[in-house]
């Protein structure tokens, strides 16, 4: 009932706060006068005394930081000290064991009787297995290039 109500006023504070912060006249907007268009005291200068809308949004931006924290607070379940993080608090029954392996009375598969299948003794055939050299001997030399032609 009570993270209820404080997720509605989170909302409502987080509504009124755009809606405030959409409705206030920009610094930038008195920029220009300071050229010459109007009759601003200052470029940056202090813009005097805060007006309503700035107020407001303040106070709806404390009311939605107090929320925040108070459903943090609720969400940890109210425990402030150390604990093994975010997975500490999960617990396993331990009328659930871990897999072990395969059951047994799984049916054990076959494969269809049109897929090949390797001969009984599982040699490769002789020609397939290419030819290397002994170790020790070398690899016969290339034969040297012919001179390129003189050209006068």
């Amino acid at each position: 009932m009570i993270f209820n109500l404080i997720i509605v006023v989170q909302v409502i504070s987080a509504l009124s706060i755009i809606g405030l912060v959409l409705m206030q006249h920009g610094k930038g907007a008195d920029m220009g006068a300071a050229f010459g268009s109007g009759s601003s005291g200052s470029l940056f200068g202090a813009s005097g005394s805060s007006n309503f809308l700035s107020k407001s949004t303040a106070v709806a931006a404390a009311i939605f930081f107090g929320s925040t924290l108070a459903l943090a607070y609720i969400g940890n379940g109210g425990h402030t000290g150390s604990d093994a993080g975010v997975m500490g608090r999960v617990t396993v029954p331990s009328s659930q064991a871990p897999a072990t392996g395969i059951p047994a009375t799984t049916p054990v598969q076959t494969a269809p009787s049109d897929v090949p299948s390797l001969p009984a003794n599982n040699a490769a055939p002789a020609a397939a297995i290419p030819a290397t050299p002994a170790p020790g001997t070398a690899a016969p030399a290339p034969a040297p290039a012919a001179p390129a032609p003189a050209t006068n």
